[in-house]
């Protein structure tokens, strides 16, 4: 759960997340895990997208224990889900995830965390680091997330996610690492005598950030399907190597360590792509912040930025024509934002010039944004009271995480402390 983890949410629709059957594991916690440890596989798919052009390190568990079917009381699942606190964040942060999680947390047990130590793996100003966080964390709660609903809390103030890690580094055979596709992209372009270790093992602080709270289901990007499988088969590796009976004999209550978490699928649409590139998705990352809006980006920078983005020679406005991304992307962005069906949009754009669009689109955009904007500047402005959101959070995060750590040192064997 990471760039933002919580990868990390097409066709537009209102749909709300539903579960992928698309990955199943049938039967293989056999001695495959000791004859092959490089055998992880990638070729499975997984259906959807959250788009969000971030890690998004996110997971829904089951927050208290099974009861009784004849008990009345509901069991709610849990949604774990995080954004990293680098660069600026964007439409694409928002309408990908954080939107949603405002959805989300009206059904689910939630939490929602900054997840800083993800955004150390490359090079960072250690002078912003701090910053950044703070604002991220306002930002989650300018943009909706309530505190009676959710706990909002910083990754590494709950240390059992580095222990975690560091736990299951120990079982993860480094050939499924060095498969990582996006490790291989980004070391490629930061050059291999500037990457650190931790862009290698990423995958397995993403793993720890799920497994640790128990979880069923997993929000995933298109970037973050490798991690996700990376995170299943290394439960199953773990369940196997120290669960079962083998915990059972060192006074655990035995069975499985971990949940395998399944996907799940965002709503469809939520992928939003560069104003430079439609083929490309809005990403912190981009050299040109042309490329992308700002949730903080002032009214006549919003203006100007979709002035300037590229657009296409076609007449009218339409979605889903293979030759004209640029159109599907900003349809796409106008649908999100206003709340309109895909129908409502079509039917309101189509005769459109690009001129007239472009008004009703930055109007859109504009009245959207500025409440959100607003409540930011009070929030950050109030130090205490989102330093007392973040120790809230950081000590409801701690309980839960604390407990599914202790059970993974009794099953490893470690004295117990």
């Amino acid at each position: 759960m990471g760039r933002t983890v919580l990868s990390q949410f097409l066709t537009l629709s209102n749909s709300t997340p539903r579960l992928s059957s698309s990955l199943r594991f049938c039967g293989r916690l056999g001695s495959k895990y000791l004859k092959r440890p490089g055998s992880i596989r990638h070729n499975r798919t997984i259906n959807g997208d959250n788009g969000a052009g971030f890690r998004c390190c996110c997971s829904v568990s089951l927050s208290q224990p099974a009861v009784p079917e004849t008990s009345s009381i509901p069991v709610r699942k849990r949604i774990v889900s995080g954004v990293q606190p680098t660069g600026a964040i964007h439409l694409g942060n928002y309408l990908g995830a954080i939107k949603t999680w405002i959805e989300l947390q009206n059904s689910y047990d939630t939490l929602f965390f900054i997840v800083d130590l993800h955004a150390i793996t490359l090079p960072y100003d250690t002078q912003q680091l701090s910053k950044a966080t703070r604002n991220t964390a306002a930002i989650y709660l300018a943009c909706g997330v309530d505190t009676s609903k959710a706990s909002v809390f910083v990754q590494s103030h709950v240390r059992a996610h580095v222990e975690l890690m560091w736990l299951l580094s120990s079982a993860t055979p480094i050939g499924w690492l060095n498969r990582m596709i996006q490790f291989k992209e980004k070391s490629r372009k930061a050059g291999d005598e500037n990457v650190g270790v931790a862009l290698l093992t990423y995958p397995v602080l993403m793993a720890s950030d799920i497994l640790l709270y128990q979880s069923d289901l997993v929000p995933v990007g298109e970037d973050q399907k490798q991690h996700l499988e990376l995170t299943r088969e290394l439960a199953e590796r773990v369940n196997y190597l120290y669960g079962g009976r083998k915990w059972k004999k060192l006074g655990g209550r035995g069975g499985a360590i971990f949940k395998v978490p399944e996907p799940l699928i965002p709503p469809a649409g939520a992928r939003v792509m560069s104003l430079t590139d439609g083929l490309s998705k809005m990403s912190k990352s981009a050299p040109s912040d042309q490329s992308r809006i700002n949730l903080l980006d002032p009214k006549d920078v919003i203006a100007n930025k979709i002035k300037r983005c590229k657009t296409d020679s076609f007449p009218g406005m339409e979605f889903d024509k293979p030759e004209r991304p640029e159109c599907n992307n900003l349809l796409s962005i106008y649908q999100l934002i206003s709340g309109k069906t895909k129908e409502e949009v079509a039917q309101e754009c189509q005769d459109m010039n690009w001129g007239r669009f472009k008004t009703l689109l930055t109007d859109a955009l504009v009245d959207h944004l500025h409440p959100i904007q607003v409540r930011h500047e009070e929030i950050i402005s109030d130090p205490a009271y989102l330093d007392g959101v973040l120790g809230e959070g950081a000590t409801k995060a701690a309980a839960i995480a604390d407990a599914t750590l202790s059970n993974v040192y009794q099953a490893m064997g470690f004295l117990h402390r």
